[in-house]
C-alpha cells in the first residue's frame, strides 16, 4: 500500500503576501531535504481570488530562490479542514479564525498552529504583514517564514 504525502495547507488574510512566501519556501525546503510533501496557501477572505501574489512578494521571494510564479489567491474552503493534515496560521487572529470557523462547521480537530511555533526560539510570534510596508517589510517577513518552515520541515 502506498502512504500519501502528508499535506499542508499555509493561512494569512488574502493569501497574496504571507501564504504564498510560506508555500514556495516549504516547497523549495522540502524538496531540498528529499521529503515528499505537498503544499499549498489560502486566505481567510476571498478579496484576491485568482490574483497571482504581490509583486513584493514575488521580487523577495525570487531573490532567494524561490519560485512563487504559479501560486494563485484563493480562499479556505470547508473541504481543506479535511483535506489537509496539518493546517499553519501566519498569525493569531489567522489561528483563531480557522478554528472558529472549524467549530462553526462542526468538524473534528485537525491539527493548527501558527508558522513561528515550529521555529526555535520564536515560538507564539506571528509574522507581520508586509502588504502595507515597503520591500524591507517582505524581506523581514520572509526572514521570519524561513525560520518556521525550518523547523515544520525538520519536524514533519
Amino acid at each position: 500500500m502506498t502512504r500519501r504525502a502528508r499535506a499542508v495547507l499555509f493561512v494569512c488574510t488574502g493569501n497574496i503576501c504571507r501564504s504564498p512566501l510560506a508555500e514556495a519556501v516549504a516547497r523549495a525546503k522540502a524538496e531540498a531535504a528529499g521529503k515528499s510533501l505537498n503544499f499549498d496557501s489560502a486566505g481567510t477572505g476571498d478579496w484576491h481570488e485568482g490574483e497571482r501574489p504581490d509583486p513584493r512578494a514575488v521580487g523577495a521571494g525570487m531573490a532567494r530562490g524561490y519560485d512563487l510564479s504559479g501560486i494563485v489567491a484563493r480562499a479556505v474552503t470547508d473541504e481543506d479542514f479535511m483535506r489537509f493534515d496539518h493546517i499553519v496560521a501566519l498569525d493569531a487572529g489567522h489561528l483563531r479564525w480557522l478554528h472558529n470557523r472549524r467549530s462553526a462547521l462542526r468538524l473534528p480537530e485537525r491539527p493548527m498552529s501558527r508558522l513561528m511555533d515550529w521555529s526555535i526560539g520564536l515560538a507564539g510570534k506571528d509574522v507581520p504583514d508586509p502588504y502595507y510596508g515597503d520591500a524591507a517589510e517582505f524581506e523581514g517577513a520572509l526572514d521570519l517564514i524561513e525560520k518556521g518552515v525550518d523547523g515544520l520541515i525538520a519536524r514533519i
